[in-house]
């Protein structure tokens, strides 16, 4: 009998072309992956990967054996769907990723929401970026991710899955309490041409955003400073040692020495919940796509009231 997880490994790799690549995206070793294709090929008595320059192949039976393994993947996925939609009931375990500022500004009323409506539902959520997230939702180690893309650059998302959107989070300029811009009722991103900027680490997506969006409105930014939390991002603004942007989904306190502007051209994220598409009948699913939606509404109306 063909084991499942060695079909995930033979269909990683048909997807993504490397042995390498499927260890990335599996979150193993390329040695694990190596392993589980030799014992794949002696599952089947064929010979699956051929090497190819410094790289390998799919052989004909490799191929052949990939494209059956996305078909048996999915309609396990479909019979794991269809069988808790028999049921009727959210219940067991849901694997949730949420990038932080979402886990944070989302998730706490959310899950409340959840355990008194569908006791039985056990969510696990997990802080992580979109661009990780999406890889796990793909291979099954997620069934849910709340990711983000920019009004101004989109993040692709992979055949295969699903979304919905929760809410459009308004991005500020957040500056030193002593910046000439501090009291201002709004700004444009070309006021800032000769500040220093706290961004977010290289090779992260909001940082290519902020990157794309200043050199869009003519401004090579000096990023001084780089921090994956926006209170990091803000304490280093409270010190006088930059600006910054901030979202506002799961901002909390704004620290003493720090003002908000906000920008006359709104600048706002696209926040939505993606899931498998051969997922979509599971209960679970629907009812925290449900939930989520719901908080996001809250969310709009409460900043539009502001």
């Amino acid at each position: 009998m063909l084991n499942l997880d060695r079909l995930r490994v033979l269909n990683a790799i048909g997807t993504h072309g490397s042995v390498s690549a499927a260890a990335d995206v599996l979150h193993v070793t390329t040695s694990a992956v190596s392993q589980q294709m030799g014992k794949l090929e002696r599952e089947t008595g064929q010979q699956l990967l051929a090497r190819h320059g410094r790289g390998i192949r799919l052989t004909d039976a490799g191929r052949l054996l990939a494209g059956h393994a996305e078909r048996i993947l999915s309609m396990v996925e479909v019979a794991h769907s269809e069988l808790e939609a028999h049921r009727g009931a959210a219940v067991g375990t849901l694997a949730v990723g949420a990038f932080p500022t979402a886990a944070r500004g989302l998730f706490p009323g959310v899950l409340t929401a959840l355990r008194d409506e569908h006791p039985q539902l056990r969510p696990y959520v997990e802080e992580i970026e979109p661009a990780e997230s999406l890889p796990l939702l793909l291979r099954g180690d997620l069934d849910l991710a709340v990711v983000l893309d920019w009004y101004n650059k989109p993040l692709p998302l992979p055949d295969g899955l699903s979304k919905a959107p929760l809410l459009d989070d308004v991005t500020d300029v957040v500056v030193p309490a002593g910046h000439p811009l501090a009291d201002r009722a709004s700004v444009v991103l070309e006021d800032f041409a000769a500040d220093d900027w706290i961004a977010w680490p290289r090779g992260q997506f909001c940082r290519e955003w902020l990157l794309f969006t200043l050199r869009g409105k003519g401004v090579e930014p000096r990023i001084v400073h780089a921090a994956e939390e926006h209170q990091t991002q803000m304490a280093l603004v409270a010190a006088g040692l930059g600006v910054a942007v901030s979202p506002r989904l799961g901002r909390g306190p704004v620290p003493d020495g720090v003002r908000v502007v906000p920008v006359r051209q709104t600048m706002r994220r696209h926040v939505y919940a993606a899931w498998r598409t051969d997922t979509d009948r599971r209960p679970s699913v629907r009812v925290t796509v449900g939930a989520l939606r719901r908080a996001g509404r809250e969310i709009a109306a409460a900043d539009a009231a502001r």
